[in-house]
């Protein structure tokens, strides 16, 4: 699908768009789940069309924060607009807007490495972290090849500096998160995400699960304790808590017989000695010595001779939001300094910091708070800033990727949008474009809910039909 972003003059309502709006009415009650026909008819108002999906009863107890404007105009709906709702992962548009006005689509984060001696023998090579959330295994192992081919086979000391940050979490962030990946700690030489897969294989009756990973180096960080067993029942599940200050898994629970592996992403419990032990096995496995490894400080007045590069920034915005990756997110934010100083950005971009609470990157901190106005304020400027393209290309496009990939299964309505979910939150901030149209803008925030994260999902989609088919119904026909 080819779409075309329009930043304040769209074209004129004519032939293409009402295409599109041919297209939304044979196409929405599949899109939205709502009955066969019953979007043929445009809604007598949006407040109406909305009203039918949030005041049920099943929301009663429940908070809801939504916003509607075509872009580069007033709102033409508000609910609740101007109270604080936890965002979730709705913070990530915050962080990644910010990182892409000040440093621009095309930064790239390096880091350094430092070469002392000269082959075969180094006295030592040493990294220095610049939080570059895109290094992987295989990054450590083609540098490594390299420094086989030419002629190194010995490095006396292999080093890495970690400063200012290391290895660093929110202090409002849940101990049950800080097991798994989306809870991984963010320093500067992050590696693999800082997290790795653990697999759960059920054994014979009565034996404990079998636990199993690749990356040997990471699960050798933490002590386990398996108390599981491999059971008939088919609802049967394994349950993984920690001991705070220590680093200890205890696995509980079971598996059933005969259901088959489970896998789950884990985090690094040491991600700066896992960097340092991963690239000493890369450099062994090459060919190459290593005496000892140690964090030191950066060298002075040394020039480096290489460096890790990452991807430019519009391609690491997109791995942020596409799936919406927290550790990505932390670490963009490290590269801005401080939400103070990303709050800044975004003040000088016209979003009101009176609009919102701002104290991760990521937002999975419940002590992140934002209006649907602030939202607002956030997308309307991105959106007409000449970077919009490259941030919308970063949101999931509905039907066809991240987050959204099973959502909204008729790509022509354009939905483009950042998701974002905890215990009883969903949210979802974007823009309407459909094939032929003019964006609109939309921010939707459900706190509160007790209905399962399924139910939630479907309200929230519901609600952004009502206003795509309110969108698609301003068009006269002839």
């Amino acid at each position: 699908m080819i779409t075309q972003w329009y930043n304040g003059n769209g074209p004129s309502k004519g032939q293409g768009f009402r295409v599109a709006l041919a297209l939304a009415c044979i196409l929405m009650g599949e899109a939205f789940g709502a009955r066969p026909g019953a979007a043929e008819t445009c809604p007598t108002s949006l407040d109406r069309a909305i009203a039918t999906v949030i005041e049920t009863p099943q929301w009663e107890r429940s908070q809801w924060g939504i916003v509607v404007a075509p872009l580069g105009d007033a709102p033409i709906y508000e609910h609740d607009a101007q109270t604080y709702r936890v965002p979730a992962s709705n913070v990530k548009l915050l962080t990644t807007a910010a990182a892409l006005v000040a440093l621009g689509p095309d930064y790239q984060i390096l880091t350094p490495i430092h070469r002392y001696g000269t082959a075969p023998t180094l006295t030592q090579l040493h990294i220095s972290g610049r939080g570059d959330p895109s290094l992987t295994t295989a990054d450590l192992q083609a540098f490594a090849q390299r420094l086989h081919s030419e002629g190194v086979r010995e490095i006396q000391v292999l080093s890495v500096d970690d400063a200012p940050a290391h290895t660093h979490r929110p202090p409002t962030w849940e101990q049950a998160d800080l097991n798994f990946y989306y809870g991984a700690a963010v320093n500067r030489v992050i590696l693999n995400g800082n997290a790795f897969r653990v697999t759960l294989l059920p054994q014979g009756l009565g034996q404990p699960v079998q636990v199993v990973s690749e990356d040997l180096t990471a699960l050798g960080q933490w002590q386990g304790q398996n108390l599981t067993t491999t059971v008939s029942d088919e609802g049967a599940r394994v349950e993984i808590a920690s001991t705070f200050g220590q680093p200890t898994l205890t696995l509980t629970g079971g598996l059933p017989v005969n259901g088959g592996s489970t896998s789950l992403e884990m985090a690094v419990l040491d991600p700066t000695a896992y960097f340092l032990d991963t690239f000493r096995l890369a450099l062994n496995q090459a060919g190459i010595t290593v005496g000892r490894t140690l964090v030191s400080d950066p060298p002075v007045d040394h020039i480096p001779q290489d460096y890790f590069t990452s991807p430019p920034l519009a391609a690491l915005i997109e791995r942020i939001n596409q799936p919406s990756d927290n550790l990505g997110a932390e670490a963009l934010l490290q590269q801005l300094g401080s939400v103070e100083t990303a709050t800044g950005i975004l003040t000088a971009l016209g979003v009101d910091p009176e609009g919102y609470r701002w104290v991760d990157g990521s937002g999975l901190s419940r002590q992140n708070l934002l209006s649907p106005a602030a939202v607002l304020q956030l997308l309307q400027a991105i959106g007409q800033h000449q970077y919009a393209d490259v941030f919308r290309a970063s949101l999931p496009l509905g039907g066809e990727s991240g987050t959204l990939r099973n959502r909204f299964r008729n790509p022509a309505l354009g939905v483009y949008a950042k998701t974002g979910t905890m215990t009883g939150i969903s949210t979802l901030s974007g823009y309407l474009q459909p094939e032929g149209g003019e964006p609109w803008v939309f921010a939707v925030m459900l706190n509160g809910a007790t209905s399962s994260v399924q139910a939630q999902r479907a309200a929230i989609d519901e609600v952004v039909g009502a206003i795509a088919t309110w969108q698609t119904c301003q068009t006269d026909l002839p």
